[in-house]
């Protein structure tokens, strides 16, 4: 993982930060990062790290900032990757659920062994080099068991909890987990292992049957996609709208060189135009579907200085013009 890889926001944590009385522009502020970020569903590493320690430096008490987001984040604002854990049909579906879609969602990696009277859900840096923040640690261990909490209606405690960083009055996390909190050289949940077999009041199997394909389609798609391939189209489509998904600015992005990146690439049989021809030809086929954009602005969006270029282009593409394709896909969307 480097500082670049992209992590998904939820935009539940601008409204719950919201509900604490803290205001995102602050946070935002606080982190160095334009206010724009806000608006983002999808940053880097740096910026995710960064958005939690100005969260963390703002609360001041590291266990007080934990335990108050951890029990203010509502079900509503939930997405899509937590939802699936909270409408499971037992504690234990939930947290297999959780560390299955957690891969869709680095920076950190969830692992879950039952042995004996326990369970240890224990957190893992993707990165050995980056770590996150202690209070994200604290809220992605509490998160866990609040998660259980609310889908079983129940407040059970955890067994015991192990941080890697201080966390701030240990008083209050130790209240609020029901358990001993220490010190030591791993981030780990462990809890009662039949608290496991708890039934979850919110199981919705009509739910899930619409969330687990949709999820288990974007698991197998991310894992197909090489990282340095996911990681350039990203930055192609951020980068398109100002002409600048050029290679050098790419590879500066990522922090390397220009010819690291074509290395790179050329190990994994693509190259760096073919790639870019692919983004602008997906991106475009997304603009063209929204009516409410002319042929114009579309060529704008996908970086083309002139309409004309686009329609160059887009005809050695798609084989048609751009405005017949829209008429095209436009009228078979309207008859269906």
């Amino acid at each position: 993982m480097t500082s670049n890889t992209r992590i998904k926001f939820p935009a539940g944590f601008w409204t719950g930060l919201h509900q604490l009385g803290i205001a995102p522009d602050k946070v935002v502020r606080k982190a160095g990062l334009p206010l724009t970020i806000v608006n983002e569903p999808v940053v880097t590493s740096s910026q995710y790290f960064s958005i939690w320690q100005a969260y963390s430096d703002i609360i001041g008490d590291t266990a007080r900032g934990i335990i108050k987001l951890a029990t203010s984040f509502e079900t509503v604002h939930y997405p899509p990757t937590v939802l699936a854990a909270y409408h499971a049909r037992d504690y234990r579906d939930s947290l297999t659920r959780m560390a299955r879609y957690k891969r869709l969602c680095p920076p950190e990696s969830l692992s879950v062994t039952e042995e004996g009277d326990d369970c240890t859900v224990e957190l893992k840096w993707l990165s050995k080099e980056q770590h996150g923040p202690a209070l994200l640690i604290g809220i992605t261990l509490a998160f866990l068991l609040e998660l259980g909490r609310r889908g079983t209606g129940q407040l059970f405690t955890a067994r015991s909890v192990e941080f890697s960083h201080f966390m701030g009055d240990v008083q209050s996390l130790e209240a609020y987990f029901g358990c001993p909190v220490r010190i030591g050289n791993r981030n780990k949940l462990t809890l009662h292992r039949n608290d496991l077999d708890r039934p979850f009041v919110s199981y919705n199997a009509e739910l899930l049957e619409i969330l687990t394909p949709a999820l288990n389609q974007s698991l197998n798609a991310s894992q197909r996609i090489s990282p340095i391939t996911g990681m350039v189209k990203w930055i192609m489509k951020r980068n398109l709208a100002g002409g600048c998904s050029d290679i050098q600015t790419v590879a500066s992005e990522l922090g390397m060189s220009k010819r690291t990146l074509q290395r790179r690439l050329q190990d994994e049989g693509i190259r760096f135009n073919h790639l870019l021809t692919q983004v602008r030809k997906q991106q475009a086929r997304e603009y063209l579907a929204d009516p409410s954009l002319d042929i114009g602005e579309v060529a704008f969006l996908v970086g083309y200085e002139d309409q004309n270029s686009f329609y160059r282009a887009f005809r050695l593409w798609e084989g048609i013009t751009p405005s017949n394709w829209r008429a095209k896909h436009l009228g078979a969307n309207l008859t269906n």
